[in-house]
């Protein structure tokens, strides 16, 4: 914590132009954040494989029932790529 110590006018004189300053900061941000978008990067090949539904394995029974089978995922397009 911090011990600030002066007249009233000083304090008020320091502690205004900090909040007008933070305020601006504010308002700043969030103006960049509206105008500046993310660019997209592309998805990697794995990526892709995996966002086709068609390629989905998944456990049939088991505690895994309905997951997806990662390693059998794996498996199948390391030998596609063949």
């Amino acid at each position: 914590m911090v011990k600030i110590e002066g007249t009233l006018n000083e304090l008020r004189a320091l502690l205004g132009n900090a909040e007008r300053a933070t305020a601006s900061i504010v308002e700043t941000v969030e103006e960049v954040k509206t105008t500046a978008k993310k660019t997209r990067r592309k998805l990697s090949q794995w990526q892709r494989y995996i966002k086709n539904r068609t390629n989905h394995i998944k456990f049939k029974r088991g505690p895994k029932k309905g997951r997806l089978d990662l390693a059998a995922m794996s498996k199948a397009f390391k030998r596609s790529k063949k």
